[in-house]
């Protein structure tokens, strides 16, 4: 399945959004993700979140690329 990012013509109805094609479900996983790594960032009160998130990021692609 190849990921497709929000492109801001969001719908609530079906299965799936209309706008990107992903599916509620998914979209709302997404968001709990997203809401959980905010919450740590500013837990630890990071004066720096883009660097914590691009670290992040690599290391999500790195555990991939180990599978």
């Amino acid at each position: 399945m190849k990921f497709n990012p929000c492109v801001g013509e969001c719908t609530e109805t079906g299965t799936h959004c209309k706008g990107c094609g992903r599916s509620h479900e998914e979209i709302a996983e997404t968001r709990k993700l997203i809401k959980g790594l905010v919450t740590f960032i500013q837990k630890m009160e990071y004066e720096n979140p883009e660097n914590f998130t691009r670290a992040v990021a690599k290391k999500v692609l790195s555990k991939l690329n180990d599978e």
